[in-house]
């Protein structure tokens, strides 16, 4: 049997959104997408939401609408994809990473404010694997040292924490809506945020720095235009957000049927001594986007190749960033500076776990798992 590592959720109703507005006049940012952005903000129960092409330049944009620049310093985790550091230097700034709570690879707030400097001018947490940091810690950190909350949710739409959901503490929260997440376009993401200020800088940085959007000028029979402030080109289009529009219905939906996979997965190797899994803290609902196993160091390639010799598509998520070519070279890191990350991603195999995973590839993905990893 083939097992894929993921199927995307895209639906025949979303498709037939898509062919409706591919049949309309405005195909770019336009009504579809306010429609999306309104309805994914009560999704969120937070007042503004704006859709982007991508969860890195919802990052991108949300440092570089709270003035962190050159000079500044951003503290970040070290275990997750490189778009969170890289978010941090194109605005110039220098990501500084700190380790991970050994049971759950989430940022450790201690070491933030261990971290801190007169540079730092903010933290940027990242919700792995579906869990939410701890955010009400954190911004306690945040609030006593002056400094800006960015959170990347984007495989954490549907977290809670201590009553907490994304976006709730912080100045803004990021979301990916790639193939993977719980949500997609393809490609696409969004940004949350509470502040009717900071939504509005936001709507004009992503298209150009150019007040209204094609709809108002088309609306507009003078055609007038102004830029006000030097914007980018990250603009979600109405072609993404039909994509998304129904999908948004069926978060819930999907998500008890991850969490029904997750918990077998669960289940069926806790009774295994050569497998553990990261710890979801009480009093928390994971958004269960991912199921990663922890093994011996050891043997995890071996582990891996042979799982796939089996037909299951597992992967590694997550390779430390700090240990890419590209930061060592710059900043000069090395092995064994963040020894629980490192650890973390090195006995790492992240399984499928995807809604449209039928009953019976689940139950050939635990006998396989449980037959190879002994």
């Amino acid at each position: 049997m083939k097992v894929e590592f993921f199927r995307h959720n895209i639906s025949e109703t979303d498709i037939k959104n898509l062919n409706k507005v591919l049949r309309t006049l405005l195909i770019t940012t336009a009504g579809v997408t306010g429609k999306f952005e309104k309805d994914f903000a009560a999704y969120l129960q937070c007042p503004h939401v704006i859709g982007v092409n991508s969860c890195t330049n919802a990052l991108f944009l949300s440092l570089l609408a709270l003035n962190i620049g050159p000079g500044d310093e951003v503290i970040t985790t070290p275990l997750t994809f490189f778009a969170t550091a890289n978010a941090i230097l194109y605005v110039g700034a220098k990501p500084v990473f700190v380790d991970v709570e050994a049971e759950t690879g989430l940022i450790d707030p201690v070491l933030i404010e261990k971290a801190i400097t007169k540079r730092t001018k903010a933290i940027l947490p990242v919700h792995l694997y579906g869990q939410m940091c701890d955010m009400k810690r954190i911004n306690s950190i945040a609030k006593r040292h002056g400094l800006k909350i960015i959170e990347d949710a984007a495989l954490c739409m549907e977290g809670v924490r201590d009553e907490i959901r994304p976006g709730q503490l912080s100045q803004g929260v990021c979301f990916s809506f790639h193939a993977i997440k719980s949500i997609t376009s393809g490609e696409g993401g969004a940004i949350a945020v509470n502040d009717s200020g900071l939504d509005k800088k936001l709507r004009l940085l992503r298209l150009h720095g150019i007040g209204g959007t094609v709809l108002t000028r088309v609306k507009d029979k003078i055609k007038k235009q102004d830029m006000i402030l030097l914007g980018y080109k990250c603009n979600m289009y109405d072609l993404q957000a039909a994509l998304l529009i129904n999908q948004i219905e069926r978060i819930e939906v999907n998500l008890q049927r991850r969490t029904f996979i997750y918990d077998r997965y669960q289940a069926a190797f806790a009774g295994n001594p050569k497998i553990i899994f990261p710890t979801i803290v009480a009093g928390s609902q994971s958004a269960k986007t991912m199921f990663p196993l922890w093994v011996d160091v050891k043997k995890r390639d071996k582990y891996l190749v042979d799982l796939q010799n089996q037909g299951l598509g597992v992967d590694i998520k997550y390779h430390p960033v700090h240990l890419s070519t590209y930061y060592r070279r710059k900043f000069g890191y090395k092995k064994g500076d963040f020894p629980l990350a490192e650890k973390i991603s090195r006995s790492t195999i992240t399984l499928p776990l995807y809604p449209k995973l039928k009953d019976k590839e689940l139950d050939y993905v635990i006998k396989i798992v449980n037959r190879v990893i002994v």
